[in-house]
């Protein structure tokens, strides 16, 4: 089994589902059950992705959950965008650069790993 804390995708995706907790606790009372909550989950996907992915056995398994918390991420870098263009946020840019480096970080381990299968 592969221990997730050791992973700099695990740390940087726990990163964005904290900071897009907070982020979003300001966003409009309408959007609780919209944006928000899907924010947040998109958010926490991502890391629980990778977690699940390292208590898999086979590499293909592995693999598959990280291009799934890669795609979680990819989903909330939109959602970050269009939070900014509907004026839930006025300074969103470290945000959205995590969500960013994580989703370069979570390819650069699946191409690492297609390349070893």
């Amino acid at each position: 089994m592969r221990d997730h804390t050791k992973l700099r995708a695990f740390e940087l995706a726990d990163s964005l589902a904290v900071i897009t907790y907070r982020s979003t606790v300001g966003f409009p009372k309408a959007e609780q059950f919209g944006l928000v909550s899907q924010m947040r989950r998109a958010a926490v996907s991502v890391a629980s992705n990778i977690v699940e992915g390292c208590s898999r056995s086979t590499t293909s398994e592995y693999v598959r959950f990280l291009e799934i918390a890669y795609g979680s991420a990819r989903e909330l870098e939109y959602q970050i965008s269009l939070a900014r263009k509907l004026d839930f946020l006025d300074d969103c840019d470290k945000w959205q650069s995590l969500a960013i480096e994580t989703c370069k970080v979570l390819n650069g381990l699946v191409r690492a790993l297609r390349k070893q299968a």
